[in-house]
């Protein structure tokens, strides 16, 4: 996908406290998708211009129509330490050929409240 329009489909932030570059979303994008595919709940991001991690938040959030599984990212970039919240779009994880319902988690043990 080449056009802003087109990334925009797959990623859509709901705040970020340090500007984005478009490889950076991309790079957010990919960890996200991975997380999602796989049920899991934290995974590292790096990369030449970012290093961090993202947090699986296991929710769906919703922005007006856009709507899909919630992610957060704890980042140093070129552009300084941030955080970094947003979500996969349903119609994105389509594109992917994956449901928008996430996959069920594995089984675990319930821990005392």
């Amino acid at each position: 996908m080449s056009s802003a329009g087109e990334r925009w489909t797959l990623i859509s932030v709901l705040f970020s406290s340090i500007p984005l570059s478009a490889s950076v979303a991309a790079t957010l994008h990919e960890v996200a998708l991975g997380l999602y595919r796989d049920g899991g709940a934290m995974s590292p991001v790096a990369g030449d211009l970012v290093y961090g991690r993202v947090v699986n938040l296991r929710k769906t959030v919703a922005l007006g129509s856009i709507a899909g599984p919630a992610f957060e990212a704890s980042l140093e970039t070129e552009r300084g330490k941030g955080t970094v919240r947003y979500l996969l779009t349903r119609q994105g994880l389509e594109i992917q050929g994956l449901p928008s319902a996430p996959p069920p988690r594995a089984p675990g043990r319930n821990l005392p409240n």
